[in-house]
């Protein structure tokens, strides 16, 4: 018994599956760059699903999709018959599960998204997880090591790499004295910025008219002064600059 037991356990280490998890690896390796690439041209563009969500869903994607060409190797090479079972339905429940769950992590605040980024990892996390389950220990090691490196590792090289910074900007005046569009493109634009969305609201029991405003810098935008000229502003009543990020 000892020895079937032993046995059962190379298995997961033989030929075949080393041959196996080495194809998986380097599929996982061409998905995390093919979402890079992609995701670089929502980062550039300021958007909060970025380089590193888009590299951690085309990860858990691949995962999936190449563990289903090796049903042979599964479970070390079981025989997947009806006394084994079809690990297929149980990741079908457990992607259904996982998507609930990564929901629940993305919030939306005013005009700021968040939690897109660890919506994916929880994703990617149970991808790991199944590799793990049907015996692609390699594999699944070698995709969590990528998502920790592009979870941590890719934060300084999407700073480094060119992009737009967008700016969410909420100003309200009183409604006997509202700024004109025009004065407000105006205003930013000294400060090195362009409207890019806008969005309006009346508040205080329809006292204030307030401007929810998304900016898109032109350059080297100045947060600073735009906040010194706006707290100047005898007209201004409140207003709130808040990064456009996830």
């Amino acid at each position: 018994m000892l020895r079937n037991a032993i046995n059962t356990l190379l298995s997961y280490w033989s030929q075949p599956m080393l041959a196996a998890n080495g194809i998986i690896l380097l599929h996982l390796f061409g998905s995390a760059i093919t979402g890079l690439v992609i995701g670089y041209e929502r980062t550039y563009h300021g958007r909060a699903a970025g380089m590193r969500t888009y590299a951690l869903v085309c990860m858990a994607s691949t995962a999936l999709t190449v563990m289903s060409g090796f049903p042979a190797l599964w479970y070390g090479g079981m025989h997947v018959g009806p006394a084994v079972g079809d690990p297929t339905r149980v990741i079908q429940g457990i992607m259904t599960g996982i998507g609930f769950l990564g929901a629940g992590v993305i919030v939306k605040e005013n005009m700021n998204i968040r939690g897109l980024s660890t919506a994916a990892s929880i994703w990617l996390t149970s991808c790991v997880g199944v590799l793990i389950g049907v015996g692609f220990y390699g594999a699944a090691t070698t995709a969590a090591i990528l998502a920790v490196v592009i979870m941590s590792g890719l934060r300084w090289l999407e700073k480094l790499l060119p992009h737009q910074f967008l700016e969410n900007l909420s100003v309200s005046y009183p409604r006997d004295k509202v700024a004109s569009e025009q004065s407000i493109r105006e205003l930013v634009r000294r400060h090195g910025f362009e409207v890019v969305e806008w969005s309006y609201q009346v508040n205080g029991g329809g006292s204030r008219f307030e401007f929810l405003l998304i900016l898109s810098q032109l350059g080297v935008g100045r947060l600073n002064s735009l906040a010194a000229e706006l707290s100047s502003n005898a007209d201004v009543l409140e207003f709130r600059i808040v990064p456009s990020r996830n």
